[in-house]
This record gives C-alpha cells, structure tokens and sequence, in this order.
C-alpha cells in the first residue's frame, strides 16, 4: 500500500522534472543565447526595449480585461443582486438564513469568477500578443502630412491607428457581449437560489444591465463607423479601377450612417422603455429596430446596388466614377511613391549619324554591360571556385572609379559551401573549426571586347590585381549561402584552405561572436544546437567565439523582423573588407484606396499596397557587424520605428562615404512600381478608363526583358555618369518600344557622386514614329543572313550559341541603341566566351568583335542611305 501511496508524488516530481527541462531547453537557453548574440552586435539594450515592449503592451492589455471582468462580477456578486423584502430583515432566523446564502455569492464566489475573468482575459487579450507591434506603431507613429482623397483623414491614421481601432473595437465588442450574458446569468442564480428575494430585479441591477447594454451597443456603433473606412480597400470595381466606387459612396455610405443612428436611437427607446414606470410605449422600439433591419437588409441585398450599376454608372462610366479613379490613381501613385516621376517626350529621329557621330566614344562602351550575369555565373564557379568547398552564390553589378572614370563591373563573393566537401570529411571538426569561411571575391568589368578571355579585375585567392583593388582583410564568414555555426579563433591549426599568409593561422580577429568565458556557457550551446561535442571538445578555448546566424538575411531577420527584405543583397569591396549592403521595406495593406502589389515581390509572400525603401543595411562580411541608415526620412513607419528604438536606426549620411557611393536603387522594386505604373501613368480618367497607353514590359522570345543596370552619362549632371536601372517597355500586345525608363540615385542638384537621391525618368515616345521593340530588334537579327550563317557554323561541334540579354538605351538626342552579346557555351564545362556583339539603330544591325567597329561599320551604312537618298531626291525625317 505505502507503494500505491508513493505513485502521485513519483508522477508529481517526474512532471516537474519534466516542466523543468522543457523550460530550460525551449525558453532559457533560447533567450540567454539571444541576449548574448544581441550583446556582441551591440544591440543588447535595443533587445530589452525590444522585449519590455512586447512585455508591457501583452501585460497590461491582459491586465486591463481582467480588471473588466473581475469589476462587473464583483459588482453583480456583492451589491446589486441581493433584494430581500422588508419582512425577511425583520425576522432574525430569516435574516440568518438570507445572510448565509448571500454570504456565498458575495464572498464565496470569488473563488470561481477570479480564475474564470483570468482565463477570459487571456482569452480576449490573446490576438494582441501577436500584434504588439502594430500598438507600437500607434504610439510612437507621427502624421504623415498626405490626406486621403476620399475622408480627408491623415494617411497615418489608416497607416497606424486603424488596424488597431479594428481590433480594439471586435475585443470590446465580445468582452461587452461575455459579461452581458454572464452577468445575466449570475443576477438569475442569485434570485433563484438566494431565498425569500423579491419578484422584482433591484434598480441597481437593471442599471448595471443597462449599463453592459450600453458598451455592447456603443461598440457596435464604433464597428460601423469602422466600416466606413472599409469602403476604402473594395476591389469590386476591378479590373478597371480599386478603391470605393459610386455605389460604395453614394449608396453603401448613407446606409452605414442609418445603421448607425437606428442602432442608437433603438437603445435609447430600449433604456426609455425599461425605465419609465408609466406611458410605455413601444412603437419608437419598433421604428428603430425597423430602421436597422431595413439598413442592414440593404447593405446585404444585391438587386439595388445591380439596378444602379445597370441604369446609371454602366451608361455613363467616366461621369458617374470618374472623380473615384482620379481617387485611385492619386493614391496608387502616392503609396508607391511614383508621384514625382519626371517625363521626357523623346522624339527619336530616324537618321542616327549625328547621334553616332557625337555618342560613339570609348568612354561610352566601356560600361555597356555585355557580360549578362545569367551567364557570367557558370564562368566564375569553373575558373575561379579553385576550391570545392568555395562558390559563388550569385553575381552582382556595381561601379567603381577605374581607369580614370567610372566603370561598371561584375563582382561576386567566393564563400564557403561545405556541402561540396568530399563525404569523408563532413564531420563536426571539419564543418564548424576548420572551414569556417570564404574567402576574397572575383570582379571583371561588364563591357569587354569579344573574341577574347574573361578579363579579370581581381581574381584568385592571393587577390591579385591589375586595376587597384585590394583587400586588407579578405575573409568572408558572413554572406548569403546557408552557413553553419563556426567556433573560431580555436586551438586547431589550419593549413591550406587559401595558402595565403593571412589565413595560415586561421586566427579570427572580429568584433562580433559569442565568447566561450566559462564551462556553463558551453554546456549551454551544447544543449541549444544539442551537440555534445561542443562541450568536450578541447580546441574551444576561452578566446573563441561562436558565430551563429551568418546567413546575412536570416541575421537581419533576426534582429529586425518587421523590416522586409530585398531579395538581391549586393557585395560592396572596400580597401579594408567586404561589406554586404541590403535593402529593406517599409510595407502597409492599409494605404487607403491604393491599389495592392499583384507580381511575386519578396517572392510572393506580402500583400500590400504601399512601399517605401526606408532602409539601408550594411552587413561586415568578416565580423558580422549590422548598421541601419534611414534612407528615406519621409517614411512615416520607419520613423516610428526610429522613435520606439532610439540608437538603432542612423541618418543615412552617417554611412561611410566608401559605401554610400555604391548605394543603388532596388531592381526589385523598380520592377514591382514599372508594374504598377505600366497602367496608373494614364492619369486622366479618360485614358484610364480606355486603357488605350496601358504598358507592359517588353519581351524577348516570350520572355520578359527584366531591369537591368547600366553606368552611364544621361546628362544629368556635367560629365557625371551614374548607375542607373533600365526597363523599356512596349503597348500592351504590341512589340514596339512605348518608353525607356530610368532609375538612378544621383543628386541632380549636388551632383556629388556619394549623395542619394533617388527618382525615375520615363523616356516617352511619341506616336508618330516606330521605335522597334526588342523583339522586333530579334526579328531583324535572324533576318541578317551574313549573322544567320554564322550562328549556324558555329551552332555545333560541342558548343551551343546564346544570345544575351539586349541592352536598350536612349542615345544621344533623338536615337535608341540596341546591343545584344553573342555566347557561345561549351556543353562540357558550360563556360560561357563572349563571342560576337550584335548593334542595332533604327531598322540596322550589325555583327563585331568590338562595339567601336561595330559603331564605325553602322555609321558607314547611315551614311550610305544618306547618299542613296540624296541621289534619289529624297530625305529622311
């Protein structure tokens, strides 16, 4: 029997055992590993604020619903239910009795609504522990200064307090309907149970009742004056415009209003009712409740809002919502700032040779990028990977001063990938104490005469170069392949992964990593990555540091998860280290009557409809080190978030002037705002209705020509070539070329090279002239017999030709130039060479090595026509 009686206690102790590791391993060493992490990028007292935050807000809102629902069943329990008649308080045994049972309502029952409002409370506070965040927007967020085209209400209020109205105002509504229905409940046990009451409830009851009554209505009415704002984000009107429409505004909107005062003037005549002791009547209760339902009934019945659809808007589309999609095209082109877009009428003229003549300099084709990314991949990882465990993730495209200007290169990281290690030497020691980095990166220029090798700017692992690139510290143990953890500086010696003298020692000497000061702290990474040889091992010494987290976009991630990403961080070579720079979003879905992002930016997984690139962040590929630059101040959320995390954020002038003059503009989000303005540039309601000038990006055999980068002098400042994304497009179903855009980041006004200001200029062509669109541009290609015959004599022996993507750039005053590379790709090695140049002007092409003889070769055919048509009696215009 003792045995049967020890069973609970062994049960007991095993369960707290078992609560005790369960909050060890998933709650104590998570947060002790987090908060050291923090510690080491210096963000440790940003992680309290962080957590204090999340903390107080959860806390305190918990706090609040319990302290409703306690107050309004302490009150039911202890005063207002309990009405015994005059006769029960005369008699004592009666008064006993009575006492006795009240006793057990107004002291007992505490032991069962205390738990019971803390369960209800986390119940209802619970959808605002996971948006904590937007409570903190709301308190720190400031106004925007733009109105909404239709309310007039500041942008920040949708931005900031809407979302959190919503949620408030549906908590309060259930928490209002909870206690109405339990306070009934308990004030009927209390007359039923508690004997001798009176037949009639007591006032006191009747008016907390009223009371409940009152706050469930009052957040009913608060609900529909929500739903006014509703109206903003309909999207029934799509395909031809988004936002509220004329039945939305002169239809729905009246009916929300009526909702709204028969809602209130039925609980008046409610109150009225319960109240007044002579002359009831019931008829306002009546015509109240009427108004309501027919409100309600309208907003839920279809055939009204049909017949006026029919019989007025239909007939007369642009009259009747006309001033709707001006509503929504100021909003669209506002939330995804395309509202200061600078328009160029270029007139293109169909005699190039004056253009030639003045634009065909060296300096010109120097930065004309024939080296297509796409290709130049499967070069770098077969010359230059020299290591099996080193790769290339992907190939970046940046300027820097060379040769006495700038000059636009490729350039990527050489990082480490231990999957490519041999099976043999995939183990622990290996993957996280002795091939813990990459090292150094490749660059070549973009433009490059064909017919020759891959010229390289910097190349191989002593980091030679020829133009004056060099790297103090050229060790990469930050980037974007998928890292594992790495322990470095340890006791093993390292010999023979770079055979550099930097890297013999395989001393790690950054900043940033976890140190290793004492045994506990080791048993505590043993138990977070759950690897027991973290703690036996004798190669971790107290100067060693744990490096976690070194994917760069799961560290940003990490530290500021309410930042979103770019997907095209870019390497930055300094004459110290590498430097990662990312771009980061500010996103809303509530900017009201804009139209939402519909293409796959972020890879697909944000609905919003409103943008702003807010953030720049500069990642230290050798010690992990993050810094946050604002670089657009007129962000109302990211200045928010600046006010919530003092310290975090920098003025972007407080980046070093080496890295701000890489900083570029997004191609990401230049292709998501080409997207949207392809359709929203037609600004008067008219063409916006017709469709007529609707935009789409241009295509290549089916495929869609993508932004791309291109360094050059667009006379924007005196002799000042910038980088700058480009994005031609065509008609919608049409092949030829309706504009060229450009997207740069150079201060037209300052003109300095290391300023950021950033803005769109869209190359407009008239209607009276073709301009060929690249897939016309193709056509005359495989039209060229001379190239035609070419590509088949080269189109075998093991070797496939390619053609690149085609460059389309304004050139000059009144021409388009069209440059497309040639590959040919060995099947073997899939290394890519440079073979030929295709350049194209007007209805020309042309096939060279080079793009000055192919320059030189159109320029003599311009002429030619000039003088065929001179001796014809003819002139080009």
């Amino acid at each position: 029997m003792r045995n049967w009686k020890l069973l609970p206690m062994i049960f007991g102790l095993t369960a707290l055992a078992l609560l005790v590791y369960i909050l060890f391993y998933f709650v104590f060493v998570d947060f002790f590993v987090d908060l050291w992490w923090f510690r080491s990028l210096n963000f440790e007292g940003y992680f309290w604020l962080r957590l204090l935050y999340r903390f107080i807000f959860s806390g305190a809102v918990t706090l609040i619903f319990f302290s409703i629902f306690f107050f309004h069943f302490w009150i039911a329990s202890r005063y207002l239910g309990l009405n015994p008649p005059d006769e029960i308080l005369v008699s004592s045994d009666k008064r006993q009795r009575f006492q006795t049972f009240a006793d057990i309502f107004m002291y007992g029952s505490v032991k069962i609504y205390t738990p019971l409002s803390f369960i209800l409370a986390i119940v209802i506070a619970s959808p605002f522990y996971h948006q904590w965040e937007a409570a903190l927007l709301y308190f720190f967020g400031s106004s925007a200064g733009i109105a909404d085209p239709v309310y007039g209400q500041d942008i920040s209020f949708y931005l900031f307090s809407y979302p959190l109205y919503m949620l408030i105002q549906q908590e309060l509504l259930y928490t209002s309907i909870i206690l109405f229905f339990l306070v009934t409940a308990l004030y009927w046990i209390e007359h039923i149970f508690v004997p001798n009451q009176n037949k009639n409830y007591p006032v006191g009851s009747k008016i907390h009742l009223t009371i409940l009554l009152g706050f469930t209505v009052l957040f009913v009415i608060w609900g529909l004056f929500l739903d006014r704002f509703s109206l903003l984000y309909v999207n029934s009107h799509e395909p031809v415009f988004f936002g509220p429409g004329f039945v939305e505004l002169r239809y729905s909107l009246p009916l929300i209003w009526l909702s709204i005062i028969s809602v209130l003037a039925l609980f008046v005549s409610v109150v009225i009712y319960i109240f007044s002791r002579q002359h009831r009547a019931k008829m306002p209760i009546v015509i109240a409740a009427g108004g309501f339902l027919v409100a309600l009934g309208l907003q839920n019945v279809d055939f009204i809002p049909s017949l006026i659809n029919t019989f007025i808007v239909r007939p007369n589309p642009v009259l009747t919502e006309g001033q709707f999609m001006e509503n929504n095209i100021k909003a669209t082109l506002d939330a995804f700032d395309l509202d200061n877009i600078n328009i160029v009428d270029y007139k293109v003229n169909l005699d190039a040779s004056k253009d030639i003549e003045a634009w065909g300099t060296k300096r010109h084709f120097e930065n004309i990028p024939v080296w297509d990314r796409g290709y130049l991949i499967d070069g770098y990882r077969q010359l230059q990977g020299i290591r099996p465990y080193y790769s290339f993730h992907s190939v970046d495209e940046d300027r820097y001063f060379l040769n006495d200007h700038l000059q636009q290169v490729n350039l990527a990281a050489r990082e480490l990938n231990t999957d490519k290690l041999p099976e043999a030497a995939k183990n622990w020691e290996n993957t996280h104490l002795r091939y813990t980095h990459g090292y150094g990166a490749v660059i070549t220029p973009a433009a490059q005469d064909a017919g020759n090798p891959i010229l390289w700017y910097l190349r191989d692992l002593n980091m030679s170069s020829n133009v004056g690139f060099s790297v103090k510290t050229p060790d990469i143990y930050y980037g974007q392949e998928q890292y594992t953890y790495a322990i470095v500086p340890n006791d093993l010696k390292v010999v023979g992964l770079s055979d550099s003298a930097k890297d013999v020692d395989g001393v790690y000497k950054g900043g940033a990593g976890v140190p290793f000061p004492s045994f506990f702290r080791k048993l505590l990474f043993a138990f977070y990555f759950g690897d027991e040889k973290i703690f036996f091992s004798t190669n971790i010494s107290k100067q060693s540091k744990l490096l976690i987290r070194r994917n760069i976009v799961e560290r940003i991630n990490r530290i500021t998860p309410f930042l979103h990403l770019d997907t095209d961080p870019y390497l930055v070579v300094t004459k110290n280290r590498f430097y990662w720079i990312q771009d980061a979003y500010t996103l809303s879905d509530k900017y009201p009557v804009s139209k939402f992002a519909s293409d796959d930016f972020l890879s697909g997984t944000q609905n919003f409809n409103y943008i702003r690139n807010s953030v720049k962040i500069v990642v230290d590929a050798y010690d992990g080190s993050v810094k946050y630059y604002i670089a657009d101040s007129k962000d109302p959320i990211i200045n928010a978030y600046r006010v919530a995390y003092p310290g975090v954020f920098n003025n972007l002038d407080k980046m070093p002037v080496e890295l701000r003059k890489h900083l570029r503009y997004p191609r990401e989000l230049y292709y998501m705002q080409m997207m949207v303005y392809s359709k929203y540039h037609q600004i008067q309601p008219e063409l916006f209705y017709e469709q007529a000038e609707t935009w789409q990006f241009a295509k290549v055999n089916k495929s869609l020509v993508m932004p791309y980068y291109q360094t050059m002098d667009f006379g924007h400042c005196d002799d000042s070539e910038e980088l700058v994304m480009i994005n031609p497009m065509t008609p919608i179903n049409r092949s030829n070329l309706s504009m060229i855009g450009l997207a740069g980041t150079l201060d037209t006004k300052n003109c300095g090279q290391d300023s950021y200001d950033p803005y769109i200029t869209i190359y407009k062509f008239g209607k009276d002239i073709q301009v060929n669109g690249p897939a016309q541009v193709e056509a005359l290609i495989d039209q060229s017999p001379e190239i035609s015959e070419q590509f088949t004599l080269w189109d075998q022996h093991g070797s496939n030709v390619a053609k690149g993507r085609m460059v389309i750039l304004p050139m000059g005053k009144n021409s388009v130039l069209y440059v497309q590379p040639i590959y040919m790709i060995s099947t073997k090695t899939k290394i890519p060479e440079l073979t030929r140049v295709i350049v194209s002007i007007g209805n020309q092409v042309v096939m060279d090595t080079t793009l000055w003889s192919a320059f030189k070769k159109l320029k003599a055919k311009f002429k030619k026509d000039v003088i065929d048509s001179q001796g014809t009696g003819t002139s080009i215009e």
